[in-house]
């Protein structure tokens, strides 16, 4: 039910405004966001909702426009003054002291003391309070490096809601958890909201908004499309007032032919501490999914497999042993991988766009000694042609792109080595729905082609839409393998959780 609208709003924003020279991101926004109410901001990436989110949070400050907290004009210089009046932003990207704790980073510039000295024994406790209250599985005292991506999210949401807060703002909360994490902290969210604290809440998910949301905001190129209730929208009306047009399908046509040739077998293969005796097998122009809950090993195995985690066993590809333990073994064999973490492993946000895409493949642009900068201009261009990464202009930077178009060029970037087998780890975390389409496409073409794909994924609707068959893990090992009809969520949560346990498995696991 949608609160009063003769309250005042608990934070309001008026003809809002953001350029960055002559580029205007957000265009005379008013939106009004109340308490006890999930107001969730929809749009494709670069439509202007993290620049908004921003602004309402003291990250930055408006080209013009106003904000007012219960109907008082406010003004946030920075973002402590808008924690001072309880606005709390969640952030898309992960904003960690790498070498901290779980504990240390919830309570960093904000401690707990017992007189004088800092009061190490509550902070773990509180901490561990917070963490068990999102599902999380860490421990307080884990370094923030030796956690995934998701574990590191979490940890970040938990340093976030410490603080009593009028108004949090959730920017993309679960693109890197499972169902299994994203549902608790759904919950969470949902007891926020109970308490009568205004949430503003960030996602591509859309299935997740109609869920969660009462109210929906759409925003198109910097500007205010449409403010609806949820009540009266399905995902596929939000995704047709998120592009503009209407949505063709989604998932494209599975084209595989059983009985194709293995190119990849993998037999017994170990990763110390994440993965320990797994076996499959990749065919030719086979998209092959991977799933598991967070901590499940899925990464940390293709990791091993490309060389960047120690790792033993025996791994074929197109019949010839691989050496492991070297990634240019790895890459001599037609490998490529693209990392979860496009930001810090995949791309170089501070280069420009042509030193990112030609970086992996630079022997390819280079006379002798010296790069030819024409050629790789003119790779650019076709990369930007092919893979539509919408650019302003061909000497940005990477880190200016939206999270769509930083994945497509990672895509880009990727396949001028000229891969056999693919390995895409999340390909559309924080990507907006056309993006989306757009790299299934992508994908979908590449087994056509008789490329061999890995995703590993967290979205099951991704994985059983796009891939042919799914290999589940359960703790490190193949819990199970989906396909056909029985290639459904309930059959994906049945082995990630352990409840479909392969007999054989069973005492092996009971052993362990």
């Amino acid at each position: 039910m949608l609160t009063e609208n003769r309250v005042p709003a608990t934070l309001s924003c008026r003809k809002l405004s953001k350029s960055f020279g002559p580029v205007e991101v957000l265009g005379d926004v008013s939106l009004d966001f109340r308490s006890g109410e999930i107001h969730a901001i929809i749009g494709e990436n670069g439509a202007g909702k993290s620049t908004l989110m921003k602004i309402l949070a003291g990250h930055a400050p408006p080209s013009s426009g106003s904000l007012a907290m219960d109907g008082k004009p406010v003004a946030f210089g920075h973002p402590a003054s808008a924690e001072q009046r309880g606005i709390v932003l969640v952030h898309q990207e992960i904003l960690l002291a790498q070498h901290l704790t779980a504990a240390q980073n919830i309570f960093l510039g904000r401690e707990l003391r017992r007189g004088l000295a800092v009061d190490d024994r509550a902070m773990y406790r509180r901490a561990a309070e917070g963490l068990r209250d999102l599902g999380a599985d860490i421990s307080p005292r884990a370094r923030v490096e030796d956690l995934s991506i998701a574990q590191r999210q979490l940890v970040q949401i938990a340093r976030a809601l410490l603080l009593p807060q009028k108004v949090v703002i959730f920017d993309e909360p679960t693109a890197s958890l499972t169902p299994v994490e994203a549902n608790a902290l759904l919950k969470l969210i949902a007891a926020i909201k109970i308490k009568g604290v205004a949430v503003l809440y960030v996602s591509h998910r859309l299935r997740e908004v109609k869920a969660i949301a009462d109210r929906v905001s759409v925003l198109r190129d910097g500007r205010l499309v449409e403010t609806r209730a949820a009540d009266g929208l399905q995902p596929i009306d939000m995704a047709r007032m998120m592009v503009g047009r209407e949505m063709s399908q989604l998932y494209p046509q599975k084209q595989f032919w059983p009985g194709a040739e293995a190119v990849l077998e993998v037999d017994d293969l170990d990763v110390p501490g994440f993965a320990d005796n797994v076996s499959f097998r990749l065919h030719q122009g086979e998209i092959l999914g991977f799933a598991g809950l967070v901590g499940a090993g899925r990464t940390e195995l293709f990791e091993g497999l490309m060389g960047l985690r120690p790792a033993h066993g025996n791994v074929r590809v197109k019949g010839q042993p691989l050496r492991l333990g070297s990634t240019r073994a790895a890459f001599a064999t037609g490998m490529a991988y693209l990392s979860e973490d496009r930001k810090g492993k995949g791309l170089l946000l501070q280069q420009d766009l042509c030193f990112n895409l030609t970086l992996a493949a630079l022997a390819k642009f280079c006379n002798g000694p010296f790069v030819d900068r024409a050629r790789e201009k003119a790779a650019l261009w076709q990369s930007i042609d092919e893979f539509d990464i919408r650019a302003r202009d061909t000497s940005m930077l990477a880190g200016q792109l939206s999270g769509g178009n930083q994945q497509k060029l990672l895509l880009a970037k990727m396949l001028l080595l000229e891969p056999g087998i693919i390995i895409i780890d999340e390909p559309t975390r924080g990507v907006d729905i056309g993006a989306k389409q757009q790299i299934f496409s992508f994908i979908a073409a590449l087994a056509a082609a008789g490329k061999a794909v890995v995703v590993i994924s967290s979205d099951m609707p991704e994985l059983i839409g796009l891939c042919h068959r799914v290999l589940v893990m359960n703790c490190g090992r193949i819990a199970g393998e989906v396909a056909g009809d029985a290639m459904r969520e309930d059959e994906i949560v049945l082995h990630a959780t352990g409840v479909h346990i392969q007999p054989e498995l069973a005492a092996a696991w009971a052993s362990a």
